[in-house]
């Protein structure tokens, strides 16, 4: 069984994250800021995490060079979730440890096209 995380502040988007992917076949955990995301991958770490940018407590940037330190913090395909479109943010994603981009408002079909990029759909 496929697992993904999604860390992101909004309910409406964790919301709205976990139908299209549990329509995928996915099975989804819920994080409302990085923190408590961290501590979720240190019990179990999913294939991917869909990750906001900007959240309270820790930012998706620290989220994820945290998450890469960690014992198999490597593993899981990270794809951040935002409103950032500028290229230097896109680069900075990617440079951190990001796999993939997608815009907020996404829908079923750009989430999908987005899992497919890093190997799951």
């Amino acid at each position: 069984m496929k697992t993904c995380l999604v860390v992101d502040d909004s309910k409406v988007i964790r919301k709205v994250s976990r139908h299209i992917l549990e329509t995928l076949g996915f099975t989804v955990g819920e994080a409302e800021n990085g923190q408590l995301g961290l501590d979720a991958c240190d019990k179990a770490m999913p294939d991917v995490i869909l990750l906001d940018w900007n959240m309270p407590v820790m930012t998706g940037i620290e989220f994820i060079t945290h998450l890469r330190k960690r014992d198999g913090g490597d593993k899981p395909k990270v794809v951040f979730c935002t409103t950032e479109n500028d290229v230097s943010h896109i680069r900075e994603a990617i440079s951190a440890g990001a796999d993939e981009y997608v815009m907020k408002p996404f829908d079923h079909e750009t989430l999908q096209i987005k899992l497919q990029l890093v190997g799951f759909a």
